[in-house]
């Protein structure tokens, strides 16, 4: 079996003594694993950072056999926010969710194109909101759409209103934007308290019932926003 299609690097881990077992998001195969072989080699291995987009040429015996990648790049994505520790913090993140959220061998062309724009949010002045949004629509791509406004209540306090949803255990914070849609004033306080939200969506829905363990990277970016 033979084929060709472009895909973003999601993870690469070492096979034998000088290749790897790398695993793409690709446009026309979704998920996708395949050896590379010689991704020690100088050339190669500068192609592999995780997130950038390369042309892939694939080659197995059959469709349950793992098989092999020819690879050339396309953009060198991530080595742009090589300085920019939240950034690309944001990347390793965004590239385990995808990589533990989506089925392998399964097309999605509106994932891949999210993936794309994701790579554009990043240049934008307000990208952490921006993310946050990014976030709603992966969930909305994979099948859960957060409808937040179906869920939460309001309180005032302090003459302020103020959102939340109140769960078995505790009472989730559910920033003023999310349901307003004001993009002014925006602190990284809401940042954090969206990005724990959808987390607590993700595990109670998603990581859970499935036995997938709390990505350590999204526990490292949330972090940048306490």
């Amino acid at each position: 079996m033979i084929w060709s299609d472009r895909g973003f690097l999601l993870t690469k881990i070492p096979f034998q003594e000088n290749s790897v077992i790398a695993n793409f998001y690709t446009n026309k195969h979704g998920k996708s694993s395949g050896i590379i072989y010689g991704a020690t080699s100088k050339k190669i291995k500068n192609y592999l950072q995780n997130g950038n987009e390369l042309y892939l040429e694939y080659h197995s015996k059959n469709d349950s056999s793992l098989g092999y990648f020819k690879i050339e790049i396309i953009k060198p994505l991530t080595s742009r926010f090589f300085s920019e520790k939240k950034k690309l913090n944001c990347i390793v993140s965004m590239l385990e969710l995808i990589k533990i959220l989506t089925v392998d061998g399964q097309e999605n062309k509106k994932i891949y194109n999210l993936i794309n724009n994701f790579f554009k949010i990043l240049d934008n002045q307000n990208w952490e909101i921006d993310y946050v949004y990014w976030e709603l629509s992966l969930l909305k791509f994979i099948g859960f759409d957060l409808d937040i406004s179906d869920y939460c209540k309001s309180e005032i306090v302090e003459n302020e209103k103020k959102y939340f949803i109140e769960s078995s255990s505790k009472k989730i914070t559910v920033p003023n934007f999310l349901i307003e849609n004001n993009r002014e004033n925006i602190t990284d306080k809401d940042i954090f308290n969206s990005l724990i939200l959808i987390s607590e969506y993700l595990k109670k829905n998603i990581l859970i019932p499935n036995n997938i363990n709390f990505p350590f990277s999204r526990k490292n970016f949330i972090n940048f926003f306490k």
